[in-house]
């Protein structure tokens, strides 16, 4: 083999990797793209003569070409949290007090594009590309690795001083005469249009060809980095760093040293968004330093030190038809408008929620009706005005509904609360499937294969009443089930069917969601007000289910974090002879229905009592890893300082107002050897 082919294969893959480099993240073209083809075809020719020598990260594969029947879903590194959200400038400002007080220094601000496509998070191990993940549930995303190496501005190799491995997280879009191209030609080709640029890119990154995927204009800009917490000390830094090793930066990022400087931002890009090839939905706001980002953490869903600032959105007036009532699984009613179909933010509008009885009444709604509406969050429709200059005489106000839509049982709407609810929740049908849904979902037992629609054509078929009947389930029965829906947007038939595969799938899943934590079984059962953290909670505090059914109120409020409207919601449920059938048949069936004594086995008293605020960076163990230590020790995470915490554990760049507080307060501070010490 001549050694001149080995030369002219390693050279034309890095000329091409420069040339992408150049025209994907620098914007700055060296040759044309007529010859950049020219190199390109070169060099698959090449590789197709000469496969072994081909780079495993060749420009080549940005065509694609894998097949993926199904997506694996893979944890996150860390989770990919979603970020609180705000309209208005005083909100904005009241974020700014919040952080002030919550870091009690001064600090900048990082402000960046909110761009309007698909989270991704990118993993890069010495220098290469090794996975993708879609944000999924937060916790656990699908590899779209394959598809995501077809996009031409994501690098398959840096170049520079890049860190050993490191996640960076992103969004991938398309621009918006890419978009427009796209949907040209489905329309010559016979095919449907795509309704906006965000919906077609997520639903590009999840197609099965990766080589269909590569024939998509998608784009990519990156904006938080993962990795060594003592790599930086700074958001804006990391970034700064990231655009050197290949990697896209969108260039509008600005630090900004006060909140009147992040609202001429925000007021700048509010009327330059236009001009952008890409769509833009607001501003996000980051404060800068990463030892301030820590101190302030998180909440359960959003970081404290983060805020998006959402532009107002489009809004269009259309008439209301009428109002129809639909049923979710906790009971609750939910009263939907029905439109005349309308045009907004580039998809089609026919029904938007009313939310509640309260609602109605104070538009003073009518149906005919001519109505304004907007997506809330650029997201769900909602009406937020009545014109009612155009409303006739003879329009008369909307009765809300008495009796369960479904079920026929009257509704009852609790004290204090807004909404109505149908008490039936064992026999009416919305709620029973919505029950199963919910205990079949990857938070609860992760059954594979069985959402919404399988649910639905079970039910339909009558082999499923309750939770516990699909443990009862065989193959022979589920072979060639078929159902016919109707799409209530296009209004075409569609047939539901199990094949031979599903059912493999469906019935693996079932036998191995036997192994399922008691704690995730205790959440699938969809107790009114048990979510995943209260779940937790009782199993480590009661070991077993029939203790906690057991449990008298004072048991259960005893109970760190159970509330009187907890303890009451488990006692009416346990009650509830039906409920009690269900829990002795899962028990039959061999399900985790106490804590597993192996896992009890690691776990300590040695820290039982004591609350533990954790802050700064450590040498042995990453703050996460502090925490979940502190805990299965018998320990209790707390996240500020008050009179009751027992110990400050404090790492390097600790806080000077926590290290203040504390002192004050007369708390103890330890350091990462004295923790050490305390658990060994």
């Amino acid at each position: 083999m001549s050694q001149s082919i080995t030369t002219r294969i390693h050279t034309l893959t890095n000329e091409l990797r420069a040339h992408n480099y150049h025209y994907y993240v620098l914007a700055e073209p060296t040759i044309s793209d007529r010859e950049f083809d020219r190199l390109l075809q070169e060099l698959e020719s090449l590789e197709q003569a000469y496969p072994e020598l081909a780079h495993h990260d060749s420009p080549v594969k940005r065509v694609g070409g894998e097949v993926t029947k199904n997506f694996e879903t893979k944890p996150h590194s860390r989770p990919m949290l979603s970020l609180g959200n705000t309209y208005s400038e005083t909100e904005l400002r009241d974020f700014d007090e919040r952080a002030k007080k919550l870091t009690g220094t001064s600090f900048d601000y990082v402000c960046e594009l909110k761009f309007d496509g698909f989270a991704i998070g990118l993993t890069y191990e010495k220098g290469l590309l090794v996975k993708a993940l879609t944000r999924g549930d937060g916790k656990y995303g699908d590899d779209v690795t394959e598809n995501v190496k077809t996009i031409r501005s994501i690098p398959h190799r840096l170049h520079g001083h890049y860190p050993d491995k490191f996640e960076i997280r992103g969004e991938i879009f398309m621009h918006r005469k890419a978009f427009d191209r796209l949907n040209d030609e489905r329309l010559k080709n016979g095919e449907p249009p795509f309704a906006n640029p965000r919906n077609s890119a997520a639903g590009t990154i999840k197609m099965q060809e990766s080589a269909e995927v590569a024939k998509r204009p998608l784009d990519c800009y990156l904006y938080h980095f993962l990795g060594d917490e003592n790599l930086f000390t700074h958001h804006y830094e990391s970034l700064s760093e990231a655009k050197k090793w290949g990697l896209q930066i969108n260039d509008s990022l600005r630090i900004c040293k006060s909140i009147e400087e992040v609202w001429s931002f925000i007021e700048y890009w509010q009327n330059q968004r236009k001009n952008l090839s890409f769509e833009i939905d607001g501003v996000v706001i980051k404060v800068n330093s990463y030892q301030l980002q820590h101190e302030m953490g998180f909440t359960a869903k959003n970081p404290r030190w983060a805020i998006a600032y959402k532009f107002e959105t489009e809004r269009v007036s259309t008439k209301l038809l009428s109002v129809s009532f639909q049923v979710g699984r906790t009971g609750a009613l939910t009263p939907v408008a029905n439109l005349e179909p309308v045009q907004l933010l580039g998809t089609t509008v026919k029904r938007a929620s009313l939310h509640n009885q309260d609602i109605i009444e104070q538009l003073d709604l009518r149906v005919g009706d001519t109505v304004f509406v907007e997506k809330g969050g650029e997201i769900i429709p909602k009406i937020i005005e009545v014109d009612k200059s155009k409303r006739l005489a003879n329009e008369a106000p909307i009765e809300f509904i008495t009796h369960c839509p479904e079920c026929h049982t009257a509704l009852v709407r609790r004290e204090g609360e807004a909404a109505h609810y149908c008490p039936n929740e064992d026999h009416c049908p919305p709620q029973i499937k919505g029950k199963m849904s919910h205990f079949v979902a990857r938070k609860a037992m992760d059954i594979d294969s069985m959402g919404e629609e399988t649910i639905d054509l079970l039910w339909e078929n009558g082999l499923l009443k309750n939770v516990s009947d699909i443990f009862d389930l065989q193959p022979n029965q589920l072979i060639e089930l078929t159902k016919v829906t109707v799409d209530e947007q296009t209004g075409k038939r569609k047939n539901i069917r199990l094949l031979e595969k599903s059912v493999t799938n469906i019935i693996t899943g079932i036998q191995a969601s036997k192994n399922t934590p008691f704690e995730r079984v205790l959440f699938g059962l969809g107790i009114r007000y048990v979510g995943e953290t209260v779940a937790k909670k009782l199993a480590k505090s009661f070991k077993n289910i029939d203790t906690i059914a057991l449990a008298s109120f004072e048991d259960l409020r005893a109970v760190d974090e159970i509330g009187e409207r907890i303890a009451e919601s488990l006692i009416l449920w346990f009650a509830n002879p039906q409920h009690q059938s269900i829990i002795e048949k899962l028990k039959i069936k061999g399900l985790n229905l106490a804590i597993n004594e192996a896992d009890q086995m690691q776990i300590t008293n040695k820290l039982d009592g004591k609350s533990f605020v954790v802050s700064g960076v450590f040498n042995t163990f990453s703050r996460d890893g502090l925490k979940e230590t502190i805990e299965k020790f018998g320990g209790k995470n707390v996240s500020s300082i008050t009179s009751k915490t027992d110990f400050v554990l404090a790492g390097e760049n600790m806080g000077p107002a926590k290290l203040q507080k504390a002192s004050e307060l007369k708390i103890r501070i330890i350091n990462e050897d004295d923790f050490i010490k305390m658990i060994a």
